[in-house]
């Protein structure tokens, strides 16, 4: 894949990853251009894609979400439809923020926030296992974070 991007839009994927509040003016002045080009620039990058979008960083234990899990899926691929029932009704459970097809020991990765463990329980129960198309569940509940990168591992240089 050619690289599409100059050392500037680098810079400025770096720089807003890092703070999405800092100001055209500020953005600007770190990147060594007048105003209107970055806005022009930043514009571009937002048109295309490249940037997805903007939003607060919310720290999950402080509005009271103390429980995360990563709960491994594997599919019962004999029921009829599986993976696109399974892709529906998985998008319709709140607490299931992330979910990816996996290759391995198991076909997808959920990643669950709960407010506890007895709400983590009533999902399990009352949600997840109700899904007839899973055939096993797997939890893997977190302990603390000690690594959370905002910026992509990418050379910005």
């Amino acid at each position: 894949m050619e690289n599409k991007y100059d050392k500037i839009d680098l810079q400025i994927l770096k720089l807003l990853q890092e703070n999405s509040k800092i100001t055209n003016l500020e953005l600007s002045k770190q990147i060594g251009l007048s105003p209107a080009p970055t806005l022009e620039r930043v514009k571009k990058l937002e048109q295309n894609g490249t940037i997805e979008s903007y939003h607060a960083k919310v720290d999950a234990s402080a509005i009271g979400l103390n429980v995360r899990t990563f709960v491994l899926v594997t599919l019962a691929w004999q029921k009829e439809n599986a993976l696109e029932r399974f892709v529906e009704k998985i998008k319709s459970i709140n607490e299931v923020t992330e979910c990816y097809i996996i290759t391995g020991d198991a076909d997808f990765l959920l990643k669950v926030v709960c407010k506890d463990l007895a709400s983590y329980e009533q999902l399990l129960f009352k949600k997840l296992s109700q899904i007839e198309e899973i055939e096993r569940l797997k939890t893997l509940m977190t302990m603390s974070k000690v690594k959370k990168e905002k910026v992509l591992p990418f050379e910005y240089e």
